[in-house]
């Protein structure tokens, strides 16, 4: 397939100066991609050594701007076409061989490693990754709550490649179209609107949906469009020596002080990608000229090139071997956390796998006689790597849906124990290792802790924007007498709704439950919430909620109003996070109990995430106790505790149920044969409901 653009009558008369030239090797930017590649390796293996290593995908896709619109300019200027068919089969012979490689080993190794709850997301993002798709899926996932504690899977880092490829696929189309318009100097001003528009968009995009702004493609064009604009103008932009010495040193400055300075705080992508990316552009403008520069002694030199030839697989294989060595390595890690020792050992075992896919697989997928001779059977290559790993992904799901429903199973094995779950706690009834190994070690479907009764149906009337947040659950049978009973809070008042599922049947209340996510049920503003400040947007929503909630719970005139959320982690802004709560919590507390309400604050659980890995029960399934954790370190200080504790407002208790989680030394992963956390910061739901008879006890 190939396009013809005419050229118009001036072009015959364009001087020799300002004909795009194909560039020799450039070594500064083959150091570029060393730098950026590096940047994310060393931030996915020491995220706290090097914060914002994350930009490294910038610095790639300014010089992907270059070198495309670089080659792409040539061939219209000297042909007045672009053969499209080529130009795409080039494209994949490039990348799709190191790229399915990877990920039908991923799909592979997720089944034999990864514990089966993780087999799904896996599966669905191969197949996205091999599709070129998977930005659009994480952009979607990003603004679900409920997914936020899912773990990362092997093919996370496929996003940025995705971008890259619906680059690859428009923008030709993009050059041809403005080039046919007229003049060259169309092309020039076209990409400057498109990256003005572009920019203009991240910035708005990264304050109104951070997570999702990360991820989609048109917020990130606009750095295509600095190497494109470098590219097109490039016989333009050569400098006199001096000021392309300064430019360089400016440019390298600029990436790696981002690379230290910025971290997950960073309002990101948004202007502030502007200093990375307009870096890298500095960079590939001074080597515009000619000879060397201050730096080739080192960024010509065999380390840093080696590196920079197999950034591409360095970059495919470092986050799957990262990833999937603490499982490979179970039984080896302390509490499932890799040291510095091992995560060098890994970090060396990506570069040779790295080096090996180059050789291997990248330069000979580029060089194989019948798909450098045939785009077509380039093409039917890339469908039959496409139909792979939609086969393996698929048989992944198969297989996954086939443990959730034995997980159902066994979890129902264990309810009739009375040392079942937080019953081993409970002295009199005698449970001899009240500590031993899970009945069911991965937390999947048959453990969420937000899983409804049958008896609840979800209503709309009280939805946070677009957020839905509140279902009533009639255990009454439909009488009118029955006991009214609100649970509110964000998803740490969710995780106890199991548990009052149970108390709720068994005493035939009418029970509502209303949770908004990230969302402290006090009149406070949020600086932080888990390390991450929110946007106003999500300040403002929660503010409006929780006002229009305290007044319907209040005119609804409940016996009980039950509350939870992770104060801990909802950190307020300046002075005592205790006297500012209590400020934020009593009056609404006063507003339900002069309804005639009892007001129950329950105690937040120990810590989890914070104190050991998450996946620490799944590495260490024949002995938990190896994740157990000094109490002191576990479950510190809780300032929805201690306003509770302490309040002067009438008809407000404490239910603190500490005991059941830990004893005087220790907090516990594993209770009763029942793992105490579904995630890294959430009761499993199992657990929850063998809570129901203590929290029964307490409310009496």
């Amino acid at each position: 397939m190939s396009t013809t653009v005419e050229s118009p009558p001036e072009h015959g008369s364009r001087r020799p100066e300002d004909k795009p030239k194909a560039p020799g090797f450039r070594t500064d930017i083959q150091a570029l991609r060393a730098i950026a590649v590096l940047a994310v390796v060393v931030n996915h293996f020491w995220p706290n050594a090097l914060t914002g290593g994350y930009i490294g995908v910038d610095v790639f896709f300014v010089i992907s701007g270059f070198l495309i619109t670089s080659h792409l300019d040539r061939e219209i200027i000297r042909t007045g076409r672009v053969r499209l068919g080529k130009f795409y089969a080039r494209r994949v012979r490039r990348l799709l061989p190191a790229a399915f490689l990877v990920l039908v080993l991923s799909v592979v190794l997720a089944y034999f490693l990864l514990p089966y709850p993780r087999w799904t997301a896996n599966a669905w993002e191969s197949f996205a990754a091999a599709s070129y798709w998977e930005n659009w899926l994480l952009a979607g996932k990003s603004v679900n709550y409920s997914a936020q504690n899912e773990a990362a899977s092997l093919v996370q880092h496929y996003w940025s490649l995705s971008v890259e490829e619906q680059f690859y696929l428009f923008w030709p189309l993009l050059l041809m179209g403005m080039f046919k318009i007229g003049r060259r100097r169309w092309v020039v001003a076209g990409v400057l609107v498109l990256g003005a528009l572009s920019l203009g968009l991240s910035v708005y995009y990264t304050t109104v949906s951070p997570s999702a702004a990360y991820f989609i493609t048109p917020v990130r064009v606009w750095e295509f469009a600095i190497g494109a604009g470098v590219a097109l103008a490039a016989t333009r932009l050569v400098l006199p020596r001096l000021l392309a010495e300064l430019a360089a040193f400016a440019g390298l400055a600029m990436i790696i002080a981002t690379a230290f300075a910025y971290d997950h705080h960073t309002p990101f992508p948004g202007y502030l990608a502007l200093v990375p990316a307009v870096g890298t552009g500095l960079v590939i403008v001074s080597g515009l000229r000619p000879g060397r520069q201050w730096h080739t002694a080192v960024t010509a030199s065999r380390p840093v090139q080696f590196v920079g030839d197999v950034s591409y697989s360095l970059y495919l294989w470092h986050w799957p071997v990262v990833l999937l060595a603490p499982f490979a390595l179970s039984g080896l890690l302390d509490k499932g956390e890799l040291s510095a020792p091992w995560l060098l050992g890994l970090l060396a075992l990506s570069l040779a796998l790295a080096w090996l896919s180059k050789v291997v697989v990248e330069d000979r997928g580029m060089s194989w006689g019948p798909l450098t001779r045939s785009s077509g059977l380039t093409f039917a290559g890339m469908a039959a790597g496409i139909a792979v790993v939609a086969v393996l992904a698929t048989g992944l799901q198969w297989t996954y849906d086939r443990h959730v429903a034995q997980a159902e199973r066994d979890v129902a094995a264990g309810l009739s124990s009375p040392c079942h779950g937080a019953g081993a706690m409970i002295g009199t009834n005698g449970c001899p290792t009240p500590f031993g190994p899970a009945r069911v070690a991965a937390m999947g479907p048959a453990n969420e802790y937000w899983r409804l009764a049958p008896e609840c149906r979800q209503i709309q009337d009280y939805n946070a924007e677009d957020k839905h947040t509140t279902s009533i659950c009639d255990f009454s049978g439909g009488s009118p007498a029955a006991e009214k009973v609100w649970l509110v809070g964000d998803s740490h008042a969710q995780q106890w709704q199991a548990s009052l599922f149970e108390v709720a049947r068994e005493r035939k209340w009418h029970f509502k439950i209303a949770f908004l996510g990230g969302c402290p049920f006090a009149d406070v503003r949020v600086s932080e919430f888990r390390g991450k400040a929110p946007t106003q947007k999500e300040v403002d929503r929660c503010a409006a909620w929780t006002r229009r909630m305290t007044d319907v719970i209040a005119a609804d005139r409940p016996s009980k109003v039950l509350t939870s959320f992770f104060a801990r982690k909802e950190t307020l802004a300046g002075g005592n996070q205790t006297e500012q709560y209590r400020a934020g919590l009593e009056p609404r507390w006063r507003k339900w109990t002069d309804a005639g309400a009892q007001v129950v604050v329950l105690a937040d659980p120990p810590y989890n995430g914070e104190v050991r890995s998450p996946d620490c029960v799944t590495l260490n399934p024949a002995n938990p106790l190896a994740c157990a954790v000094p109490r002191a370190e576990a479950h510190p200080v809780d300032p929805l505790v201690e306003v509770a504790r302490t309040t002067k407002v009438p008809g407000v208790s404490l239910i603190d149920l500490s005991e059941y989680f830990c004893d005087d030394a220790q907090c516990y992963s594993v209770i009763g044969n029942v793992v105490v956390y579904f995630d890294a910061d959430h009761v499993n739901g199992e657990y929850s409901r063998s809570l129901a008879p203590v929290i029964a006890k307490a409310l009496d």
